[in-house]
């Protein structure tokens, strides 16, 4: 993949390992990263992008897929030091990127809270801390699902709502590459949709998996997993005739 980079980041839990794979996108006149890992690990994301030969600052745009903690956790920290990046999202997901409307994630944590079994309820109560700590930011640019961006020879902007209302995954067309945020996963070298206790909209995120057969694609990049490129059409096919 030409000037497509993955910034791999390793976090630890206990003993569970969890990798999550930002995305920078380069051309002569950008560099984009899409998604930007948790609160607080600015540093460890500039680390990534130094062993690539990149740095936060060289960064001109950062493309927020939906405002999960994971996804923009870093997002503030980021732009209060590199005021000049220009952040863009979803209309939909504007609102909460911007702390103007509470994050959906901790209204569900929130709901499902009580339901939680006795020896889950810490945990439960430590994830809400988690999303609540993320940070909004003052300004974004809303961008169109369906509208080419004048990057990296035209990147459309899918709407692959359902894991969130206004979630968007992008589509590389020249290398035939959709970065899909959390529409889709990748569990031990396999593609899935992403797990359905994170969907706030199951019938529209399978909607949302239909719509890609519709693309030329070779190679899915996926925020939980990585990259997936074995014959990914007959995969998508095979994850649809599931529904």
């Amino acid at each position: 993949m030409n000037d497509i980079y993955l910034l791999p980041l390793t976090f630890h839990r206990g003993e569970t390992e969890n990798i999550i794979y930002p995305v920078l996108l380069k051309d002569e006149n950008e560099l984009i990263l899409v998604d930007c890992s948790y609160p607080d690990t600015m540093s460890k994301l500039e680390e990534a992008m130094q062993k690539l030969g990149f740095s936060l600052s060289m960064l001109t745009k950062i493309i927020i897929t939906h405002h999960d903690h994971d996804h923009m956790g870093a997002l503030h920290e980021i732009t209060q030091q590199y005021p000049k990046i220009e952040v863009l999202c979803s209309k939909e997901q504007a609102p909460y990127i911007t702390g103007k409307c509470k994050s959906l994630r901790l209204q569900q944590a929130e709901d499902l809270q009580d339901t939680l079994p006795e020896d889950k309820k810490e945990y439960g109560k430590e994830f809400q801390k988690l999303i609540a700590s993320v940070k909004p930011v003052d300004d974004v640019t809303v961008i169109e699902t369906g509208a080419i961006l004048p990057y990296c020879g035209g990147i459309e902007v899918v709407d692959t709502k359902g894991h969130m209302p206004g979630h968007i995954s992008l589509y590389v067309k020249k290398e035939k590459v959709l970065i899909t945020g959390d529409a889709l996963v990748i569990v031990n070298g396999k593609l899935y949709m992403a797990l359905p206790q994170y969907a706030l909209n199951m019938e529209e995120a399978k909607e949302s998996v239909r719509k890609l057969e519709g693309y030329d694609i070779e190679t899915i990049i996926c925020y939980h997993g990585g990259v997936f490129d074995t014959d990914v059409k007959n995969r998508l096919n095979q994850i649809i005739a599931k529904f």
